[in-house]
C-alpha cells in the first residue's frame, strides 16, 4: 500500500503543470481566478473541478466533502469515484473499489464534455486504479500540450493530491 501511495505521488508531481499547492482551497481558487469557460453567444460557465476520489456513505469526507468545497468555491464539480465506502462518523466498515474500467469510463465521459481546470486527488483504493489515474493525468497533459497554441487552447488543470492512507 505505502509504494501504491508514492508511485501515486510520484506520477501526480511529475504529470501536474502548476508547482504543488498547499491545499485544496488554493487550488479550486486559483481554478476559479482563470479565465472562465465562455460557451458561443452565451455567459461564462463556472470552471470545471473534478474530484477522483472514494465515496463516503456518511457525507463527512471524500467526494461528497469536495464537492461541498468545489461549489463553495464558485465552480462546477464533476466526480469520479474510486471506492464505495460504509461508513458513518465513528469509521469504516466495508470498502468497494469498482473496475478499472469503470473509473476510465468515468473519466473519458467527463473530459470529453467538461474539461477539468483543475483535479483534485483522494482515496484511490487499489494500485491499479492508481495506475489509470495516472494515465489520465498524463493525457490531459499531453492533450493540453498538443493543443498549445491554437485558438482555444487550454493549460493543463491544476492538479491537487490528497491520499487517503487510514480513515
Amino acid at each position: 500500500m505505502i509504494s501504491t501511495a508514492i508511485l501515486v505521488i510520484q506520477l501526480v508531481l511529475i504529470m501536474s503543470s502548476t508547482s504543488p499547492s498547499s491545499s485544496f482551497s488554493s487550488a479550486v481558487a486559483a481554478a476559479a481566478a482563470a479565465p472562465a469557460n465562455t460557451p458561443c453567444n452565451g455567459p461564462p460557465t463556472p470552471p470545471i473541478v473534478y474530484t477522483i476520489a472514494g465515496s463516503d456513505s456518511g457525507g463527512g469526507a471524500g467526494i461528497q466533502a469536495d464537492l461541498h468545497a468545489i461549489h463553495a468555491m464558485g465552480c462546477h464539480g464533476c466526480s469520479a469515484i474510486t471506492c464505495l465506502t460504509a461508513q458513518s462518523s465513528t469509521g469504516v466498515t466495508g470498502v468497494h473499489a469498482p473496475p478499472v474500467d469503470f473509473l476510465r469510463e468515468q473519466l473519458d465521459v467527463l473530459v470529453g464534455d467538461m474539461p477539468p481546470r483543475a483535479v483534485k486527488i483522494g482515496m484511490l483504493g487499489t494500485e491499479e486504479l492508481a495506475v489509470e489515474v495516472g494515465r489520465f493525468l498524463r493525457e490531459i497533459k499531453s492533450r493540453a500540450a498538443a493543443d498549445a497554441g491554437s485558438e482555444g487552447a487550454r493549460a493543463p488543470p491544476f492538479v491537487v493530491l490528497d491520499p487517503v492512507m487510514i480513515s
